[in-house]
């Protein structure tokens, strides 16, 4: 009369929907950021993906430590995509990202940390940089709108 066999699919389908929330939250979080913002993510998921890489170096884990440096690589591609301009700046930005791609790569090569340090050093100052350019474009825009 009463069926004890789990229903496999609503199992699923209700583990789905606890993931669901925070990858809602993750995708409405890229697809309303400015651009701005989303250089500032693409910096901090870089940052997160170097620190696991680092990790697996330590845990011998080369699979694992391929597949983030492997992220890590391709945001940096997407960031230098993304220059804008001629000008010696936009230049500069070019041959350091280029830099940081080759020092990820000698990371994943060679599991050398020194690589992975020194990408990741820079990386942080970039970002470190790019948030306090934000801070400071939103500062000017918040007294402009008070002022009208």
């Amino acid at each position: 009369m009463f069926s004890t066999s789990l229903n496999i699919e609503s199992t699923a389908e209700a583990t789905m929907s606890i993931q669901n929330p925070y990858q809602a939250y993750q995708q409405n979080s890229v697809t309303t950021a400015s651009p701005g913002e989303l250089t500032l993510m693409l910096y901090n998921g870089c940052l997160k993906f170097i620190g696991q890489a680092r990790n697996a170096i330590k845990n011998g884990e080369q699979a694992r430590k391929n597949e983030a440096l492997l992220k890590a690589q391709k945001i940096i591609s997407e960031l230098s995509v993304t220059l804008r301009g001629n000008d010696d700046l936009a230049g500069q930005m070019q041959s350091m990202y280029e830099y940081i791609n080759h020092q990820l790569v000698q990371a994943n090569t060679n599991n050398s940390e020194a690589a992975l340090n020194e990408a990741e050093q820079y990386v942080t100052e970039f970002r470190d940089t790019w948030k306090e350019v934000l801070k400071s474009v939103r500062k000017q825009q918040f007294q402009k709108g008070g002022q009208a």
